[in-house]
């Protein structure tokens, strides 16, 4: 996902949190014999959790902060 810039990713959130949004209002409805129902909710918000996962890193990034590295020191007598 390298290749998705930071304004990208924001509108990706935005665009779950839109879909959030239309689920909570209205899970699924029928007219006569047609039924629809949207999308799956804890699907959607992984979704959220992800773009924001993503717009986190590309900002760390941007400051020059980077991803945490964690290394294992193991004392020597």
């Amino acid at each position: 996902m390298a290749a998705v810039t930071l304004e990208q990713a924001k509108e990706m959130l935005a665009s779950w949190l839109e879909a959030e949004k239309a689920v909570m209002s209205n899970q699924s409805y029928s007219i006569g014999s047609r039924s629809i129902t949207r999308a799956n909710l804890s699907e959607i918000r992984k979704s959220i959790q992800y773009w924001s996962k993503i717009i986190d890193l590309k900002e760390r990034k941007k400051r020059g902060k980077g991803t945490a590295r964690i290394s294992s020191i193991i004392p020597m007598d």
